[in-house]
C-alpha cells in the first residue's frame, strides 16, 4: 500500500475505555467516516440515517449472524445501559455505521438488525465474526429524551402551565 493510504490517529484514554479499539491487529479495517453537517439531507432518494457522534457508549458482542437470501441478520449482546436506548425500527449506530434496529431482546440483553447486500458491501461489520466486539454509540435523542425526564423539567413545565 502506498504512504497516502494510511492515516495516523491519536486515542484519547477514554476512547481506549469505552471502544473496542484497544484490540485491533495491523491490518484490521474500520469505519472513518466524515461527520455529516446539521444541514445536510438525511434522506436522498429513499436513503435515511441519523446523527451518528461518533461518541461510542460501550461495546457489543457479535452473537449470531445468519443469511437470510442476500441479507444478514446480525444479533448484538450488550449491557442493559446501552439496551435502554435502543428501540425497534429506531437507529444505533455499530462501529460508526447508521443502522435499524430489527428487534430488541431485553430480557437476554439482545438487539438485531439486518443488512443488505449493498450494504455488507459497504461496512466493515459484515467481515466482523461471531464473538467478536462492535463498538456501539445510542441515537443521542433517545438519550436527551431520557436526559428532559429524569431532570424534572417536565414536572416544571406542567407545574407552570397549571
Amino acid at each position: 500500500m502506498a504512504k497516502e493510504d494510511f492515516v495516523n490517529v491519536g486515542l484519547a484514554p477514554e476512547t481506549l475505555r469505552k471502544t473496542s479499539l484497544n484490540e485491533l491487529a495491523k491490518g484490521d479495517f474500520v469505519n472513518a467516516e466524515r461527520a455529516v453537517k446539521p444541514s445536510a439531507r438525511m434522506c436522498v432518494s429513499g436513503w435515511g440515517g441519523h446523527f451518528v457522534q461518533g461518541h461510542v457508549d460501550g461495546t457489543g458482542e457479535i452473537v449470531s449472524m445468519e443469511g437470510e437470501g442476500d441479507s444478514l441478520w446480525i444479533k448484538v449482546k450488550t449491557c442493559k445501559e446501552i439496551l435502554s436506548f435502543i428501540v425497534p425500527k429506531g437507529f444505533i449506530a455499530v462501529d460508526g455505521t447508521s443502522l435499524t434496529v430489527c428487534y430488541v431482546f431485553d430480557d437476554e440483553d439482545y438487539f438485531d438488525f439486518m443488512l443488505v447486500e449493498y450494504t455488507q458491501q459497504k461496512v466493515v461489520v459484515a467481515r466482523m465474526e461471531v464473538g467478536m466486539k462492535v463498538n456501539l454509540e445510542d441515537d443521542v435523542l433517545g438519550k436527551y429524551v431520557e436526559r428532559l425526564l429524569s431532570s424534572g423539567f417536565v414536572e416544571s413545565i406542567k407545574s407552570r402551565a397549571l
